[in-house]
């Protein structure tokens, strides 16, 4: 196998992720502009992995972010109680009863329906974990003293602030000494072009969508139209090979997804790893009730199957089915359990449990 995993043993955390939580507020059925009432939970890219591995997979998960300690803070350190990760290397920053130094960050989501797309509201600036610099972190004590089998950020966390992508390669380069695997979600930012490929040679996982290995990376995929909406997997699969002669990548994985409307897509993913392609089964019409987080989910199942020792067929078919329970609930984070995520993969319809 590509991987070479560590051992639980000796390992405090199966998973650390680093990135920035938010509180999302969600208007339900309504839209952001014409709401009078939200929904709220927290999210972020990067810690949506570390929670579907834990409340889904059972692993040890630890999140590596940064709150204003004030009680918008304490509402997302209670979030994130209920879905079981380790805060313990969250920092709290005081917090000046304005928010001009540091603040919690904010995200307004609809989900959408039908041929109205979802929407997105981002209220972030200058947030906690944006600050964070090289130094604040004691990522030898991360991977060596307390041991973490795996880490993994990608590129919302890195696309906060100027010193976030240093922070990042800061910790894969510690990862890397105390044999810790990397995994990356490319989240592809037009700002973070020239960050990506800084970080790419430290990645052992590259996870990403079309758009995001064709603008990030500098692949073209043959075959993609100019909405990025459609391409050959053949053509992804001819990609995939240029990408991984140029960086050491052990696995690269990506979803297949088709938006027919905003709660109708085609969805399934493929993976590369020991020179071989492993494509999961494609759910066509997949019933879509909230978006956000499928591809987070799909990292945390992929991630789960090579962690518990699993084939790479069968960590992709895990991810896709994941991904796709992820976005029957409302939410950034997966609300599913393993033995739903196995019904899925078996192909074992939807009838009523009893």
């Amino acid at each position: 196998m590509a991987l070479a995993i560590r051992p639980k043993q000796g390992c405090r955390w199966d998973l650390v992720s680093l990135g920035e939580v938010m509180l999302r507020f969600d208007p339900g059925d309504g839209r952001i502009s014409t709401t009078r009432h939200f929904d709220v939970c927290e999210g972020g890219g990067e810690y949506n992995v570390a929670r579907g591995l834990k409340r889904c997979f059972g692993m040890d998960t630890a999140v590596v972010s940064a709150f204003a300690n004030d009680p918008v803070g304490r509402l997302l350190q209670d979030l994130i109680y209920q879905g079981g990760v380790d805060q313990s290397l969250v920092r709290w920053v005081e917090h000046d009863g304005v928010g001009r130094a540091a603040r919690n960050g904010l995200n307004f989501t609809e989900r959408g329906f039908g041929v109205r797309a979802a929407v997105g509201s981002y209220d972030r600036g200058h947030t906690a974990i944006s600050q964070l610099k090289p130094g604040d972190i004691d990522w030898n004590e991360v991977f060596g003293k307390l041991g973490a089998r795996w880490l993994h950020t990608g590129g919302i966390f890195c696309a906060l602030s100027p010193a976030s992508p240093d922070v990042a390669l800061e910790a894969m380069q510690a990862a890397k000494r105390y044999h810790t695997l990397v995994s990356y979600d490319l989240n592809y930012r037009a700002s973070l072009w020239k960050v990506n490929r800084r970080i790419a040679p430290y990645v052992n996982v590259m996870l990403g969508n079309e758009e995001d290995f064709s603008a990030a990376l500098g692949y073209e995929v043959p075959g993609m139209d100019e909405h990025h909406s459609k391409f050959e997997v053949d053509s992804f699969k001819e990609m995939i090979g240029k990408v991984v002669k140029d960086y050491p990548f052990n696995v690269v994985a990506t979803t297949l997804r088709k938006a027919k409307t905003a709660t109708q897509n085609d969805w399934g993913a493929i993976c590369y790893c020991d020179g071989k392609f492993y494509q999961a089964k494609n759910r066509e019409n997949l019933e879509i009730f909230d978006r956000v987080g499928g591809g987070d989910s799909f990292a945390s199942g992929l991630i789960y199957g090579f962690l518990s020792g699993k084939d790479p067929q069968w960590a992709v078919e895990c991810g896709t089915a994941h991904g796709a329970l992820a976005m029957t609930t409302p939410g950034d984070t997966s609300m599913a359990t393993l033995q739903e995520v196995i019904q899925v993969m078996e192909g074992v319809g939807a009838r009523i449990a009893r």
